[in-house]
C-alpha cells in the first residue's frame, strides 16, 4: 500500500499561509485534498477562512481545525487521532495539507510520522516555510548584530535570545522549500538581500521561490517526496534539547461585540493599538449592519487588511470577534478598552 504524502505548510503569524492553502484550493487541477488546519487561540479564523473556498478539490467535510493549542504541542492527543480517521476513512484522500498555526514549531510536528500508527501509511511529503518579506524587510525578525554585540559586552549573562527569531530560524531550517511571499511589497534589492540572509539558515539545495498573494502552483509545492521523517537530523531546531515545549513567550485573547454600523471607527483604534503594543497579529470576523456577506480584518505589523468574505451561514450567529495574538506581557486591559470602545463607536 502507498503512503498518503501529506504536506505541512508553515510561516509566521501573517506570511500568508492561509492565502497560499486557498490559492491550491483552487488550482488543485483535480487531486483529492484533506487539509488539517491548526490556530494559536480560541477561535479558528483560517479555518473558517478556508471553508468559505466551497472548493470541490477540498469540500468542507474534508477540513478538520484544531483551535485552542498549537500542533506541534498537542501532536499524541489531537494530531495523531485526526489523521487516523483520515487515513481509515474507506475513499481516503490523495493527498493531506497540514496548515500548522504561526507560533507551532515543525519539527515535532514532522517527529510526528514516525509514530508506528502512521508510518507505514503516510508520509511527509515536505516542509513548506513561508516567509512575510515586507516584515523582514522591516526587521521584525532580525537581529541587531552590533547591538547585541554590545549588550553582551555589557553584561555576558543576559539571554539575549528573541523567542520570535528562534521560531524563524528553526521554521527556516526545517523546511524543504521556501516561499518569500509579499513579494510584491518589496523591491528587488531588499529581496535580493532577505535571500541573502535566508541562505544562512537553511539547508543545501532548498530553493526560494518569490511569490505575491500565495499564488504559486500546486506543482511547485506537491510531489516534492521529502520523506522528511526520515531527515530529521538534518533539520536542526533551537529546541532539540527540550524535553518539552511550551509558548509562554506569547498570550492571545478574544475581542467580541454585535453587529457595527461602521467599521471606520476600528481601523482607527486598531492602528493606534498596533503602533502602542508588541501586537504580533489581529485576525477575525466583523458583522456589519446590512450587509450579508462577513468582514475579515487581518493585521500584521501595521498593515491591515479587511474585505468581505463570504456571505454568514444560516445558523451562524453574527457576531463581531478579533483575535490578539503578541509577545507576553501585552497589557491586555489597555488593548481591549480600545478596541471594545471602537467597536461601540462603529456599532449599530
Amino acid at each position: 500500500m502507498s503512503k498518503i504524502p501529506t504536506t505541512v505548510i508553515t510561516g509566521f503569524l501573517g506570511a500568508g499561509k492561509t492565502t497560499l492553502i486557498r490559492h491550491l484550493l483552487q488550482n488543485a487541477k483535480g487531486r483529492r485534498l484533506a487539509l488539517i488546519v491548526n490556530e494559536f487561540g480560541d477561535v479558528g479564523v483560517d479555518g473558517a477562512l478556508l471553508k468559505g473556498c466551497n472548493d470541490q478539490a477540498c469540500p468542507e467535510e474534508d477540513i478538520v481545525e484544531l483551535a485552542n493549542g498549537c500542533i506541534c504541542c498537542t501532536v499524541a492527543d489531537d494530531f495523531l487521532p485526526t489523521m487516523m480517521k483520515l487515513l481509515d476513512r474507506p475513499n481516503p484522500p490523495e493527498h493531506i495539507i497540514i496548515e500548522t498555526s504561526g507560533l507551532a514549531l515543525p519539527k515535532p510536528l514532522v517527529k510526528a510520522f514516525q509514530w508506528p500508527e502512521i508510518r507505514t501509511r503516510s508520509t511527509v511529503d515536505g516542509v513548506i516555510a513561508l516567509i512575510d518579506a515586507d516584515a523582514v524587510a522591516a526587521g521584525r525578525f532580525a537581529t541587531d548584530e552590533a547591538a547585541l554585540a554590545l549588550a553582551r559586552a555589557a553584561d555576558p549573562s543576559l539571554d539575549h535570545d528573541s523567542p520570535l527569531e528562534e521560531l524563524y530560524e528553526d521554521q527556516l531550517a526545517c523546511a524543504d522549500l521556501l516561499i518569500l511571499n509579499k513579494a510584491d511589497l518589496v523591491d528587488v534589492e531588499a529581496l535580493m538581500r532577505i535571500e541573502g540572509d535566508i541562505a544562512g539558515h537553511i539547508r543545501k539545495g532548498v530553493k526560494i521561490v518569490r511569490a505575491d498573494h500565495g499564488a504559486v502552483d500546486a506543482s511547485v509545492l506537491l510531489g516534492l517526496f521529502a520523506g522528511a521523517e526520515d531527515d530529521l537530523e538534518a533539520r536542526p531546531s533551537h529546541h532539540d534539547q527540550d524535553a518539552d515545549h511550551d509558548h509562554d513567550d506569547f498570550d492571545s485573547f478574544v475581542v467580541k461585540a454585535g453587529e457595527m454600523e461602521s467599521v471606520e471607527p476600528l481601523l482607527v483604534a486598531m492602528s493606534h493599538v498596533i503602533a502602542a503594543h508588541d501586537i504580533l497579529r489581529i485576525k477575525g470576523m466583523i458583522a456589519v449592519h446590512g450587509k450579508a456577506a462577513r468582514m475579515v480584518i487581518q493585521a500584521v505589523g501595521p498593515r491591515i487588511q479587511h474585505y468581505f468574505d463570504r456571505p454568514w451561514g444560516a445558523d451562524e450567529a453574527r457576531v463581531s470577534q478579533l483575535v490578539i495574538i503578541g509577545q507576553t506581557g501585552l497589557d491586555k486591559a489597555a488593548i481591549e478598552a480600545s478596541i471594545k470602545g471602537a467597536m461601540s463607536i462603529g456599532a449599530r
